[in-house]
């Protein structure tokens, strides 16, 4: 049960992608499914619940159409899409099925058989929670509760904190008293090609220590690095991919509440950057329910709820579908295709160059090639109008799929894709998408930007924010 090889009935987007004519946005598929589910006239309910070992609990409820009519494998691969949605956007180790056998069991196989559903599986299920991706047939009555917890991470501005970033070429560090920088400072480093643990730790404490210098003394220290951390715990994280697995599990997983210890057991947390991003942008906005989506050289993103708390979900919207066209672009690292890290980043933008008639050397990497797209936008060249028009179409549907996944209003777009005047063209496109497809999502929906200035201190100020210095 995969969506590689399996053509949907094709949908019209009534906005389409300059240089992908083949898009098929899955939201409007879903939309389309339900739909002929629901004229059939013998739908099947479905519910799926995804359960995390912490207790927080996702519940979802679909369609899909009896097996041997028109449509039936497709509201399967539809189904199977939700999952995957799920477990990138919430994470979870146990996957609650409520719906007909043959589903159950296609499910099953696709994560234990396909090359896709096993990186899923292992990925989320193993890498993440430690333990194996369980599916478990039960009716709903059965399921547990739907329970969206709230963490109290974020919003702490007391007392003398660290707030630091670990990112794929630099570090950053900021001292901050009662809520106000009085110092940072950005370190060049390469983390991914350094395979001893002690290098890590030798280098993010420089930093510590430096910011330290600042302060009267240091109350709390909160940090955010690319990657998947559960309870400060690293899980998943290429700043460490050269690192043995054996000394990654031994030393790194570890390696922040190392760092706790060395600094007298303050408190200390450490969560993804892309969550950082979005409570710095909700922090500097003073809104909730705000959705952040980085686009650089993959999607990072994060969310703040209504209330201004931050949830435990993973938020890994990178690898969250959004496109169920058979030639859906195929991602480097999971093999699927149609996730939204091929279409809102830099690898969506380094694709489109051909398309577009821009001819670049094959070995030219992605940051250059974006590069070279810049200066063509900034001198009027209409091939990079139509890469950013395209782009921004992308992210027009897959905010139409991310608003089934998560209650926001505003939207706070970062990343180098969205510097100079494409980012502009990026956000009007999206706009027009939403205004054609889905009028009252665009009605309430706020587009924020920030500038590179405030985001720099703002995610220092949210980052050294994430602890309460009562624990």
């Amino acid at each position: 049960m995969t969506a590689a090889g399996i053509a949907p009935a094709p949908v019209t987007p009534r906005v389409r992608p300059p240089l992908d004519p083949d898009f098929q946005p899955i939201a409007l598929a879903r939309r389309a499914m339900l739909e002929a589910a629901r004229t059939d006239g013998r739908a099947v309910p479905v519910a799926l619940a995804l359960e995390q070992p912490g207790g927080a609990v996702d519940v979802r409820e679909t369609l899909v159409i009896p097996a041997g009519r028109r449509g039936a494998a497709l509201s399967r691969v539809l189904c199977e899409r939700l999952a995957k949605a799920m477990l990138w956007s919430r994470g979870g180790s146990r996957l609650w099925v409520d719906g007909p056998a043959d589903l159950v069991a296609g499910l099953r196989r696709h994560y234990a058989m396909t090359s896709v559903g096993r990186f899923d599986a292992a990925t989320i299920g193993e890498a993440v929670y430690a333990v194996p991706l369980e599916v478990v047939a039960a009716p709903r009555a059965e399921f547990p509760t739907n329970r969206d917890a709230g963490s109290v991470l974020g919003g702490h501005l007391d007392g003398c904190r660290i707030g630091f970033d670990l990112g794929a070429s630099d570090r950053k560090a900021a001292a901050v008293l009662d809520g106000r920088v009085v110092f940072s400072e950005e370190v060049a480093w390469d983390p991914a090609r350094q395979a001893d643990p002690q290098w890590h730790v030798d280098q993010i404490q420089d930093s510590l220590r430096r910011a330290a210098a600042h302060l009267p003394r240091v109350d709390a220290i909160g940090g955010s690095s690319a990657g998947i951390y559960v309870d400060s715990a690293v899980r998943v994280a290429s700043l460490f991919r050269s690192v043995p697995p054996e000394l990654f599990r031994s030393r790194v997983a570890g390696i922040f509440r190392e760092l706790r210890v060395a600094w007298g057991g303050i408190p200390f947390v450490v969560i993804n950057d892309g969550e950082v991003t979005a409570l710095a942008g909700a922090m500097l906005a003073g809104v909730g329910g705000l959705l952040g989506i980085a686009m650089g050289s993959s999607e990072a993103a994060g969310y703040v709820r209504s209330d201004g708390r931050l949830t435990p979900w993973l938020n890994e919207l990178a690898f969250v579908p959004i496109d169920v066209g058979a030639g859906a672009a195929i991602d480097d690292w999971s093999g699927d295709r149609g996730c939204g890290g091929q279409y809102l980043s830099q690898q969506a933008t380094g694709r489109l160059l051909g398309p577009a008639g821009i001819e670049v050397a094959d070995a030219m990497p992605l940051p250059e090639r974006l590069i070279q797209l810049q200066q063509l936008m900034a001198s009027g060249d209409e091939r990079a109008a139509r890469v950013y028009q395209t782009v921004g179409t992308y992210l027009g549907y897959a905010l139409i799929e991310y608003h089934e996944l998560y209650d926001f209003d505003h939207l706070l777009l970062l990343g180098r894709v969205t510097t100079g005047g494409g980012g502009q063209l990026i956000e009007e496109r999206a706009i027009e998408v939403l205004r054609a497809e889905a009028p009252a999502i665009a009605a309430a929906l706020t587009f924020h930007r920030v500038s590179e200035r405030d985001k720099r201190h703002g995610q220092a100020v949210a980052a050294a924010s994430l602890p309460s210095l009562a624990g």
